[in-house]
């Protein structure tokens, strides 16, 4: 029970001069209780919401897919499967969902946590035994990071099993911070606008790749792997190093919501909402064979016009200037 809601509820509790301390204590307890419950229940509502947004604006799962969960034993992972297999109780079509996690063999990996959690579950699932910490360490010297070739290895490896147990979709636990931390990574270090899509086909071809979590931010998925007390296994048994870059994105983008609240909102929402035409790349759009119609845009040149964020008052305020003769 979180102890700043008993406090809380102390503060504001009205005196009864009727009841003992015992009784008084026992209902303030009780009162605490009932909040912490009503806010997990309405932390579910709003993942399960989320979650099936998503599903529904990129039609991500449709009547008879077998989805293959990745799961990592990190909470985004539980916490996608835990509400997919929410929804998959709900929902009007028929789809499959068969976990799977991918031993790497690292140090001091708790192998026996997840078939433990997934037998309980009693759902299908399959552990996959290959040792590419071997390999990642033989390949990259010592200090360095080593997350870039451990990822290429295990995405080859899991499209290979997604094959081996039929599956035809394969979710991944990647959320809202995710997709924005990749979106900045791509633009100040690669040269790309170039983000996390919550939908791709697979590098080979012959799978469907989801994102299911994409709307869901990442403290939701704290907060939700506390209240369902998922064995949680540590990210960083490899010892390899923190991705630096992205270290200092989450960063930029925490400091962002602390001091200016909803800017990161809309940045998210700018991810679908692009205008080919008002940006530089001639693949996305015909500059070159570009002519006059003679009709007018509803999306046109606002060059001319008063600043985007301009309101009311701030236009109303702007003196005019006066041209001399």
């Amino acid at each position: 029970m979180s102890q700043s809601l008993i406090n809380h509820a102390l503060d504001s509790a009205p005196a009864n001069s009727n009841a003992g301390p015992t009784e008084t204590a026992a209902a303030l307890s009780f009162k605490a209780s009932e909040k912490i419950v009503y806010e997990n229940n309405k932390l579910h509502k709003r993942l399960c919401r989320q979650v099936g947004q998503a599903i529904g604006d990129f039609n991500m799962i449709e009547d008879g897919d077998k989805i293959m969960v990745c799961l990592s034993g990190g909470k985004d992972s539980y916490a996608l499967l835990d509400i997919l297999m929410t929804l998959r109780e709900r929902a009007p079509i028929k789809f499959d969902i068969v976990a799977v996690n991918l031993d790497q063999k690292q140090p001091n990996f708790p192998d026996h946590i997840l078939p433990a959690y997934l037998k309980e579950l009693g759902i299908p699932f399959h552990i996959e035994n290959q040792d590419t910490y071997s390999i990642v360490k033989r390949l990259i010297p010592e200090g360095k990071t080593t997350c870039s070739l451990c990822s290429r290895l295990r995405r080859g490896i899991l499209y290979r099993v997604a094959d081996e147990l039929a599956c035809n979709k394969i979710a991944l636990g990647h959320h809202r911070d995710d997709i924005m931390e990749t979106f900045f990574l791509n633009m100040f270090f690669g040269a790309k606008i170039k983000g996390m899509p919550p939908k791709l086909q697979s590098d080979d071809g012959k799978h469907i790749v989801i994102r299911p979590l994409a709307y869901v931010k990442e403290a939701d998925t704290e907060r939700y792997a506390q209240v369902k007390n998922f064995p949680i296994i540590p990210c960083d048994l490899c010892g390899s190093q923190e991705n630096l870059q992205r270290k200092q994105i989450k960063g930029m983008l925490r400091e962002w919501e602390k001091k200016h609240p909803g800017r990161v909102d809309n940045i998210f929402s700018s991810l679908s909402t692009v205008v080919p035409s008002h940006l530089m790349d001639g693949e996305l759009f015909g500059f070159k064979d570009l002519k006059a119609t003679g009709e007018a845009m509803a999306n046109g040149d606002i060059a001319f016009d008063e600043e985007p964020c301009a309101t009311s008052s701030t236009v109303s305020s702007i003196i005019p200037l006066r041209l001399e003769d």
